[in-house]
């Protein structure tokens, strides 16, 4: 049993209620099969001696058969409602990760790979929680069942079988090992297929800008073609698999036959002793045959479920926001699972709180040199703080700190000297207001795309903060106003009108702390004269924290600081406007 099927079967409390179940159902299959073999034996022996009334023991047959069907049927509905609770819970577990993780590494993560396990991979779980469980509980009880009945019927019949037994799983297993790796290369390239495809189709016009559409046409199909001849040759190995188990438990079952047949002749052996032996025999290899059968089905769901957990014990926000480190990898995963979260510090007002940075260090995971080192910055209420330098340095990921999308590898971030990580983050970002460098907007109308940060805001008041953030103007020539839907990620705008529409979140919030992220980007000369004067109006009586790539904004700091290789430093001390420029451009 692989790590991943123990996992699944120890924290997934559906899954121990199943196997239960599907071992008392077994167990009373069991005992049907007994008596089934025993009334039919009973009946052609009898039958053929001419002996016997007939009524009663096929009444009893029929209602065993019944019985047996009634049994079937059960077992499939536990197996189904297993199945359903077991992905539901995976699913659950899965998007509070995502929602637990930071922005900014959800962001970077294969969304279309994350896609495909959430959908189409979970539900390859199906075959081994409605096949191949149920088929292990019978395999571990009807065999060794069989086999007591047909020891104290044949003993030589239950020696055959005792020994050609253990073929039937070795055959499989070794079969088996092929199949595993085949499926867990089918499931990453069918995750790699949709990870890409959900990549060429975002990037659908830039691709046919560049004139390289029919390219990723033709990588795409490639891929698919890669997929498809992976699952043949997986399908290939099945069926293979499939032959080998339906041979050996063939001959198994003739190894048996003949010599009761031989014992039968000549006399040795009793008609009904030898009917109950004839069919019982087979009953003991079907739980195996099936088993192998299911595996082979099953193969695809447990490489989903490794990938789950793997996901699942990914280093991500859980353990640096608890501020806890896996001291036994062993059992860290399900530790991880069980530990409670500390209640949250009350969040400070926000208006009147001090926010520092005491030396924090930043490292991303795909970066050798930290983002930020050893800073150390302290930001005063009412404060307004500009960060200039060049592209890469740091600015965004400083923003990031005081957001909480980011947890420092080393040093705190402090509020009025509670530590971030501490606090609700909810809590916390209610007093935030933030305009990113690349402002998402959803598919609904712009009207609440403003209200994003306040949904209950009126129509009076999301107008007021589009005029402030002067948005309004292109607003109102929109086809529907207020009330126009835009496409994904805002599209009907250009970069400037979403920049705007953003910065207007930003002014219906109305929060004591602005974090802006290059507010002026993407604006036309006339357009940043006006934001500037609104922003600058915005910042009054606010913490205010502004990257800035223009000028424009600077002359409303009270404070320039540079960013260059993750180090903070002062810039100099209120230069003309003209010597800010190519510092803020370098």
């Amino acid at each position: 049993m692989k790590p991943a099927e123990r996992r699944l079967r120890r924290e997934i409390p559906a899954l121990r209620r199943h196997l239960t179940m599907s071992t008392v159902l077994a167990l009373l299959g069991a005992g049907l099969v007994l008596g089934q073999a025993e009334l039919l034996a009973g009946l052609l022996a009898d039958g053929f001696a001419g002996r016997g009334r007939w009524t009663g023991p096929l009444v009893a047959l029929g209602a065993v058969l019944a019985l047996r069907a009634l049994l079937a049927w059960a077992r499939g509905a536990l197996a189904q409602r297993a199945a359903a609770a077991t992905k539901r819970d995976l699913r659950d577990r899965l998007t509070a990760h995502l929602r637990d993780t930071g922005p900014r590494r959800l962001a970077a993560g294969r969304h279309g790979e994350t896609a495909t396990l959430l959908t189409r991979g979970l539900d390859a779980l199906d075959p081994y929680l409605t096949g191949y469980l149920p088929t292990m509980a019978a395999t571990a009880v009807v065999p060794l069942v069989v086999v007591v009945r047909l020891g104290l019927a044949d003993w030589t019949s239950a020696l055959i079988v005792v020994i050609t037994l253990p073929l039937i799983p070795v055959f499989g297993a070794l079969v088996g090992l092929h199949t595993a790796q085949r499926t867990a290369r089918q499931w990453r390239l069918l995750a790699r297929l949709g990870g890409h495809f959900l990549d060429v189709v975002a990037g659908l016009p830039t691709l046919r800008a560049f004139g390289r559409e029919r390219h990723q046409t033709r990588v795409v199909r490639e891929m698919a073609d890669a997929h498809r001849r992976a699952t043949m040759r997986t399908l290939r190995v099945a069926f293979l698999s499939s032959l080998v188990l339906e041979t050996v438990a063939t001959l198994s079952v003739a190894l048996v036959a003949v010599p009761v047949g031989l014992r039968l002749l000549d006399g040795a052996l009793d008609l009904r002793t030898a009917l109950v032996v004839l069919f019982l025999a087979p009953e003991a290899y079907l739980p195996l045959r099936a088993a192998g059968a299911a595996f082979h089905d099953s193969a695809e769901g447990i490489a989903v479920t490794e990938r789950v957990f793997a996901l699942l014990d990914d280093a991500d926000d859980t353990n640096d926001r608890n501020g806890t480190t896996d001291a036994d990898p062993a059992t860290a995963p399900t530790a991880r699972l069980l530990v409670k979260a500390p209640a949250p510090a009350t969040v400070p007002e926000a208006r009147t709180a001090r926010l520092v940075l005491d030396g924090v260090t930043v490292h991303h995971p795909d970066r050798a040199e930290p983002a930020l080192a050893d800073v150390s910055l302290t930001v005063h209420p009412g404060e307004h703080l500009a960060l200039v330098g060049p592209s890469g340095a740091g600015k965004s990921t400083l923003l990031a700190l005081l957001l909480g999308f980011v947890t420092p590898g080393a040093g705190r971030v402090l509020v009025d000297g509670t530590d971030l990580a501490a606090l609700d983050p909810d809590a916390w970002l209610a007093q935030v207001a933030w305009v990113p460098q690349r402002p998402h907007l959803f598919a609904t109308s712009v009207a609440d795309n403003i209200r994003l940060g306040r949904p209950d805001a009126t129509d009076a008041e999301v107008r007021a903060a589009a005029r402030a953030a002067c948005a309004d103007g292109f607003i109102a020539a929109l086809p529907q106003g207020y009330d126009t839907v835009l496409g994904e990620h805002g599209a009907g705008l250009s970069a400037g009108q979403r920049q705007r529409t953003a910065l207007a979140r930003a002014f219906l919030k109305d929060a004591p702390v602005l974090l802006l992220d290059e507010p002026t980007a993407h604006l036309d000369p006339e357009s940043e004269a006006a934001v500037t004067r609104a922003t600058a109006e915005l910042m009054r009586g606010r913490t205010a924290i502004v990257v800035a790539h223009r000028t424009g904004l600077l002359p409303h700091a009270d404070r320039i600081l540079t960013v260059r290789a993750g180090t903070v430093g002062p810039a100099p001390s209120r230069p003309a406007a003209a010597d800010l420029g190519g510092l803020v451009r370098s």
